[in-house]
């Protein structure tokens, strides 16, 4: 076994685990908050160390060039997808888990309105031309 092999099965291995863990953050956070927040951040983190394994085991310039643009797509994409997410179940009412300490998205905004969010859906929401 040569180093190259050892470093991308290694990397391969631990982005595996991350996915895993990512899996079974889903099934046992308490509430959407959690959940979207271990589906983020450790299923994108196990994916790009997946494929940092795959570029590692296979060093051709095309794969390196597909894999580092998927890498790259992956980490701008996912962290906002992962907080419209929450941003949307936050918008229709989700629960917070009792454990919850506090909710910043509840303070209240430059207007005494609570929260920016619920301030600005409820300003497009509302009728053309009534204030």
């Amino acid at each position: 076994m040569t180093l190259q092999s050892v470093l991308g099965q290694g990397l391969a291995i631990i982005g595996v685990l991350l996915i895993g863990a990512a899996g079974v953050g889903l099934v046992r956070l308490p509430d959407v908050y959690n959940r979207a927040n271990a589906a983020t951040k450790a299923a994108s983190l196990g994916l790009v160390c997946v494929l940092f394994g795959v570029v590692v085991l296979a060093p051709g310039v095309s794969a390196v060039v597909t894999l580092l643009v998927a890498i790259a797509l992956q980490l701008f994409t996912v962290p906002i997808a992962g907080y419209k997410i929450a941003e949307a179940a936050h918008l229709s009412g989700a629960p917070l888990a009792p454990s919850t300490v506090r909710d910043e998205r509840d303070a209240p905004g430059p207007e005494g309105e609570a929260g920016r969010v619920r301030h600005r859906a409820a300003r497009t929401l509302s009728r053309p031309g009534a204030r």
